[in-house]
């Protein structure tokens, strides 16, 4: 691998240091010129390297964009071999080289805030036509759910798998609020279900002969392997480990109860209540809503520890997919370009009128979190209404303005913003918390990390945290030593532990009157 990995570098500079050219020193136009390279496959015959790469200089001009290329393997000139309007990721040579398969996300046009990804086919030889086999399919190729067991941007493989005789492929999609394993039949395009469920397929390996090892996780178990042998019907995914069965035996949990909802212009939203474990419909429970962050993301069948502790400690949770959120086409989920934050913050009042209208919420205890996009919903959720009792926001957007100068990826397409601020400093402002936050009476708890440049603390925790505190609002800022935008799912150990016993710490002092000297105010 590390031959490999050093003649991919050497093909990636190529381009900068033609052959036969005179040796020269790095100068800073340079660092601007450099591209990278990502997931180098060598071809069954040993012949060729396949990699992903964008060789664009400064491709933030042009939005996300991203082409495969070969190499010969003792080296050689690099030829590309499929492209589409948009990136690509994740791909396959099938087992006689003669084809490639891989997941990419065409643009469109005009620009989206949200495109879903589909499964392509080409041939794998240089400037090849690909071929969208999912095209007519309106859902997540290789998509799954959000969980806070497992890193999103960790090492959880989901290969495109190849038939041995190349007629279909096998990968993962999600829809509404799952994911399971499908085949594509290269041919037609058409798909057929392997697996069928309420579970998140979290990632998965096959063996020569098709036989497929997963990871399975519902609500209530964090994940299990499953051995899956494709058949002629879709089939539950049997488990053949149990890691945590004798914890799990030991602890009261309690499984979600999925809701529908129509939201004010009609659209129906999928939402899931978590009750404690010992509810009880004839008494009055404190609720929390969470909000998931993205925005193009989803909450749904995989296990959430957040949201089991918070019921284990005596409070109903809501967790909805409003507007905007991702396994429910593509429409439903480009639906907030240009207007996020706003009605998907109706789609979740929406969601919490429709649990307490049953009537084992008591409405004078309600509390609101989330985290990045969901903090930022949290700010605003606060700022356009007092109902809430409550609210801790996480790795949260406060200032659309700074924000746009500050994260670590550009807004330089028209995808969330129509313009730069300075161009419209109207639309900034307006959908901005921060311009709103005189409004807020909500005691707020802002939960940062220190190393966070996604959402960079400046333009978030802080400017909410300095005002409140001049409004005289009951707020605190807790903010964690080395931690990323990853915190809640990656973060270090201890840090994970604390940050949720400061999240319910702070939901306890003002939902259940609970004492505690750690959040009072002088």
């Amino acid at each position: 691998m590390k031959a490999i990995a050093l003649l991919c570098l050497a093909a990636g500079l190529a381009a900068a240091a033609p052959s036969g050219a005179a040796k020269r020193p790095i100068t800073e136009t340079d660092l601007y010129r450099f591209t990278w390279i990502a997931d180098p496959q060598i071809s069954p015959d040993g012949s060729s390297i396949y990699f992903v790469s964008d060789r664009v200089a400064e491709s933030y001009y042009t939005g996300s964009d991203s082409d495969l290329y070969r190499v010969p393997a003792a080296g050689g000139p690099i030829q590309r071999v499929a492209s589409i309007d948009g990136p690509i990721g994740t791909f396959s040579l099938s087992p006689d080289g003669r084809r490639v398969a891989f997941v990419g996300t065409f643009n469109g046009s005009p620009v989206r805030s949200y495109s879903q990804a589909d499964l392509w086919i080409a041939d794998a030889a240089p400037d090849s036509t690909p071929k969208n086999l999912t095209e007519a399919y309106d859902n997540d190729v290789l998509g799954g759910i959000g969980g806070d067991q497992s890193s999103p941007r960790g090492e959880q493989p989901k290969p495109i798998v190849w038939s041995k005789d190349g007629a279909s492929l096998v990968v993962t999609t999600a829809e509404q609020g799952s994911s399971n394993l499908k085949r594509v039949i290269v041919r037609t395009g058409g798909l057929e279900s392997i697996t069928q469920g309420q579970h998140d397929v979290v990632a998965y390996t096959a063996s020569r002969d098709g036989v497929i090892a997963a990871t399975i996780s519902t609500q209530t178990n964090i994940g299990d392997i499953a051995i899956v042998r494709p058949g002629a019907s879709p089939q539950p995914p049997a488990l053949i480990t149990h890691v945590n069965e004798a914890l799990f035996a030991e602890i009261a949990q309690s499984a979600p109860e999925e809701i529908w909802y129509s939201s004010f212009d009609g659209r129906k939203v999928q939402g899931w209540i978590l009750k404690p474990p010992d509810f009880d419909p004839s008494k009055k429970y404190p609720m929390i809503l969470e909000i998931h962050g993205g925005p193009h993301s989803a909450y749904g069948n995989v296990y959430t520890h957040e949201f089991q502790w918070m019921a284990a400690k005596g409070y109903v949770v809501l967790f909805t997919n409003p507007r905007g959120s991702t396994s429910y086409g593509q429409e439903f989920g480009n639906l907030i370009q240009f207007r996020y934050p706003g009605d998907d913050y109706k789609d979740l009042m929406a969601g919490v009128d429709e649990v307490v209208k049953r009537g084992y919420v008591d409405v004078n205890r309600l509390g609101v979190t989330g985290g990045s996009g969901g903090g930022l919903l949290t700010n605003w959720t606060i700022t356009q209404t007092q109902r809430f009792k409550a609210a801790v926001a996480q790795r949260d957007i406060a200032d659309w303005y700074g924000f746009w100068f500050t994260a670590d990826f550009t807004l330089f397409q028209p995808t969330w913003f129509r313009k730069a601020p300075w161009e419209d400093p109207e639309d900034f402002h307006a959908r901005s918390p921060i311009t709103h936050v005189a409004k807020v009476t909500t005691p707020l708890m802002l939960v940062l990390g220190d190393a966070d440049y996604r959402t960079p603390p400046g333009e978030g925790g802080e400017q909410m945290f300095r005002a409140l505190k001049y409004l005289k609002v009951p707020t605190v800022m807790v903010r964690f030593p080395r931690e990323t935008h990853e915190l809640s799912r990656s973060g270090e150990p201890m840090h994970r532990v604390e940050r949720l016993q400061h999240i319910v710490g702070w939901m306890d002092k003002w939902l259940q009157g609970r004492q505690t000297s750690t959040y009072d105010q002088p």
